[in-house]
């Protein structure tokens, strides 16, 4: 099994069972690794410092039992921020409207990343609208998506529209 693999799947039922929302876990790094937790509250209060240092001891825990990463390694866990990676379908459907960045894993039409408001999400598919009008795409084909911070974003956050993680 890919050790990407593998570290999602031994964290997520730690960070789940704690109430949080796994959203990302990525090791990069060549001679010093770094394995990256991202996580959100469940409950959908904002991700305080506390959340970020009791999913950092948990996994220390976790990872120094089962020991999945030869060598050393930092750990890093963090909240998503306003200009959050989406990577459920549900993330497409609460920011529907927004702008966002997005890399598709094959190409569509010859291209590969696209960029633009979410118009629709449902039924395996993301509709964005950019430029050349709205394009559905499908959400298993999406290798990365991200919101883009701007004033729309911003200000929805400010009114309480849904929090930051």
């Amino acid at each position: 099994m890919e050790l990407q693999s593998r570290l999602e799947q031994l964290i997520e039922p730690m960070v789940t069972d704690m109430g949080y929302n796994l959203l990302r876990v990525r090791l990069s790094g060549a001679q010093r690794q770094t394995l990256q937790i991202m996580a959100e509250r469940k409950d959908g209060q904002t991700m305080g410092v506390e959340d970020c240092a009791d999913i950092s001891r948990a996994a220390s825990a976790l990872l120094d039992v089962d020991d999945p990463i030869p060598g050393a390694y930092t750990l890093e866990v963090s909240s998503p921020g306003l200009d959050r990676p989406l990577v459920r379908e549900a993330d497409f459907v609460r920011y529907s409207g927004y702008e966002a960045k997005v890399e598709m894993a094959q190409a569509i039409g010859g291209q590969k990343r696209f960029r633009g408001r979410f118009t629709a999400a449902g039924d395996g598919t993301v509709t964005i609208e950019g430029d050349n009008g709205p394009l559905s795409l499908p959400f298993d084909g999406i290798r990365a998506a991200k919101l883009v911070l701007t004033d729309d974003l911003i200000e929805a956050a400010k009114e309480g529209r849904f929090t930051t993680g």
